[in-house]
């Protein structure tokens, strides 16, 4: 849980409205204003049954995936077709933490897509919002536990290698064992057992599909010069989570103990339980001090698209956003989108005079294509030079 006094922040609504500022640059928008995606029209009515009914059935791994079950309905039900949404939440923050300390928690989910993107842009933007509330140290764990079928095998050897250590289990969590070895290695990760390190990791059981997917993940972080470590005991429950899982924390300067600050993944099996669409989230929570009410800033209207063309281009376009944000020129981007001409199109929607065009080309060569859209004419920018460009021509003004 991010404490207020390791921040620049002197309450809890200060925090949120500097996070939900960086949230919304990049897109995200308020669940509550998102409207609910019509049923759609089928001979088999499929009902979504309610959060108390999944929580019935989900072996929770962790003391705070329950509260995700509530969150997935509500941003599932917003799900429109193959349009990806964005969307934020202000919730109570239960942590993994055994504390009786207030929190409160910003959810971050993007619905609607299973590319690696989704949870990369989770990441980076969770990470720029702990950075900008003064979290100087900050620590990206990461794993991946694979789909459901592909990881029986992890979970079968899981409890195996439980039980040959059972004696030194305290006789509570034994019966756990049988029944959900992979949540009984979450609550011994918790308490420091010393079997745990050498327990099974769920890295070695992937599919050569599975790899790739999570190297995609990896490929984003390492293109935006986001620091991370490889972590087996990153884990929750497969009712919940799949493919890939990761937490930010930091390091308590008193006692050099890790903090949680932050924590998510791909809840593709949860969503699954409320409609066919893939889904992912990350969780910031920070304790409540003073103020909780937040006062949100007007969001200016870009005069900027952002468009991609090819991989490279896609993974290098989170480091222009990020460039883009601190200099404080607002951009619409199009990152769910794998087509150029998707992108073009709603460019149009958005009615910019400017886009920004990144290809193969100009990702290898660290330029940027800067279209003027009455004009069609176009400059080549290089990267370092792309925010006085802009400037300097007036297109970082709001349209």
């Amino acid at each position: 849980m991010l404490r207020l006094k390791d921040t620049r922040h002197q309450n809890t609504a200060s925090f949120l409205a500097s996070a939900i500022r960086i949230a919304e640059y990049y897109g995200f928008t308020p669940l509550d204003a998102a409207a609910s995606a019509p049923a759609p029209v089928s001979k088999e009515k499929r009902r979504m049954p309610s959060a108390a009914e999944c929580e019935a059935q989900i072996a929770f791994a962790r003391r705070d995936e329950r509260a995700l079950v509530a969150s997935a309905r509500r941003c599932v039900s917003r799900a429109r077709g193959n349009d990806a949404l964005f969307l934020w939440r202000i919730s109570s923050g239960p942590t993994r933490e055994r504390s009786n300390a207030p929190s409160t928690a910003l959810e971050l989910h993007v619905v609607g897509t299973n590319e690696a993107i989704a949870e990369a842009l989770l990441i980076v933007v969770a990470d720029a919002i702990a950075a900008e509330a003064g979290i100087k140290e900050r620590i990206l764990s990461i794993n991946s536990i694979g789909s459901p079928d592909s990881s029986n095998r992890f979970v079968r050897d899981v409890g195996t290698y439980l039980r040959k250590h059972i004696d030194s289990i305290s006789p509570t969590l034994r019966p756990r064992i049988a029944a959900d070895p992979l949540g009984a290695l979450v609550q011994l990760i918790e308490r420091g057992h010393p079997a745990t390190p050498r327990a099974p990791q769920s890295m070695e059981y992937l599919t050569e599909e599975e790899r790739r997917k999570f190297w995609d993940l990896l490929e984003y972080l390492e293109v935006f010069g986001l620091p991370y470590e490889l972590s087996p005991h990153v884990l929750g429950s497969r009712d919940c989570w799949a493919h890939s899982l990761f937490e930010i924390s930091t390091t308590d300067e008193e006692t050099g103990v890790r903090i949680m600050l932050a924590s998510g993944g791909r809840y593709d099996p949860l969503a699954a339980r409320f409609a066919s669409t893939p889904a992912a989230t990350i969780s910031i929570v920070c304790e409540i001090h003073g103020r909780t009410r937040v006062k949100r800033e007007p969001i200016p209207s870009p005069s900027l698209y952002f468009a991609h063309l090819g991989p490279e281009a896609r993974r290098r376009a989170l480091g222009v956003l990020e460039l883009l944000r601190r200099a404080e020129i607002p951009v619409h981007q199009g990152l769910s989108f794998e087509r150029i001409g998707e992108q073009m199109a709603a460019a149009r929607r958005f009615n910019v005079p400017y886009i920004l065009i990144m290809g193969h080309k100009e990702a290898m060569e660290g330029t940027v294509l800067v279209r003027e859209v009455a004009t069609n004419s176009q400059d080549a920018i290089l990267l370092p030079d792309l925010v006085p460009y802009l400037r300097k021509h007036s297109v970082a003004t709001v349209a």
